[in-house]
């Protein structure tokens, strides 16, 4: 097998991606002739037949298919090394993106990140917040380096910092249920009651289970905060992380609600990143602070 050039792979993928020659042709800023020529080297390299000229649109023949899987993932690992080399000709990233999700005992992790970026004036720090499976989603399409979010096992590709076990305990304010048998007290007789949950910010949400009540009438709200207020109101009920009622507990403004019908959620806050894509320096530092300074 002859070499091919990585010129030749990129317009081999553009015109799979796309459709047709002129298509990859636009999108690449070339020629025509010079991406079909280009696609044409390629297979006389490969000694395939990477795709079918005799329909109105090319398309992918079989080994084309299983070429294009393997070109398309040599392709990225070849832009994660560009932009691993191009981080480290800048010796600091010019920004962290981060993300805090809904789980997130803001405090600790904010004072964590204000004392990292204390000490890195040449990297601004860009702070967003997103709920429930937003914080995946950002990471996911790239627009997150971190998160601070519940971890999930069944997401692929990712490493996680555990850092602290929170409860999700499902509580509401004295004289909103008209009952007190809390061993007794189940989903089918919360169904008369509002129940505030949070909405997901992800642009395509995945289904999770929220703990909601089938039949229930529901409010949405964007975080936890929110949620508390209505709760502590008498407007709802709901689950609530621990770290955020323990005052109110003690106090009895909220009831725990928690039995073997009701028996909430235990989950593990971490610092997640994607696994497979380079770091700078900076967001290697930032890994290694946090396990320091927040783990445990």
């Amino acid at each position: 097998m002859a070499p091919f050039k990585l010129h030749e792979l990129r317009c081999f993928e553009a015109v799979a991606r796309l459709g047709s020659f002129q298509a990859a042709a636009t999108a690449l800023h070339r020629t025509h002739p010079s991406v079909f020529a280009a696609v044409a080297r390629l297979e006389e390299a490969t000694g395939l037949a990477l795709f079918d000229r005799s329909g109105y649109r090319v398309a992918l023949t079989d080994a084309g298919r299983m070429f294009n899987a393997r070109a398309m993932a040599s392709l990225r690992e070849i832009d994660n090394l560009g932009d691993y080399a191009r981080q480290l000709a800048q010796g600091e990233e010019a920004q962290l993106r981060i993300v805090l999700g809904d789980l997130c005992p803001r405090p600790r992790v904010l004072a964590a990140l204000s004392a990292f970026f204390g000490e890195r004036p040449g990297t601004r720090l860009h702070l967003d917040y997103e709920a429930v499976s937003g914080p995946f989603e950002r990471l996911y399409d790239g627009s997150a380096d971190l998160v601070f979010h519940r971890a999930d096992p069944s997401r692929s590709g990712l490493e996680q910092i555990a850092l602290q076990r929170i409860r999700l305990l499902p509580v509401a304010a004295p004289g909103l249920l008209p009952f007190d048998d809390g061993d007794a007290l189940t989903p089918a007789r919360l169904q008369p009651f509002t129940q505030c949950v949070l909405s997901d910010s992800a642009r395509q949400a995945r289904a999770e289970d929220h703990f909601l009540v089938d039949g229930a009438p529901r409010c949405l709200v964007p975080d936890h905060a929110m949620k508390k207020e209505l709760i502590l109101h008498r407007l709802a009920w709901g689950h609530l992380p621990d770290f955020m009622i323990e005052d109110e507990l003690r106090s009895g403004a909220l009831i725990d609600l928690s039995n073997p019908h009701l028996p909430g959620r235990e989950e593990t806050f971490a610092a997640i990143r994607r696994g497979d894509r380079p770091h700078g320096p900076v967001a290697q530092a930032l890994w290694r602070h946090l396990a320091e300074a927040l783990r445990g």
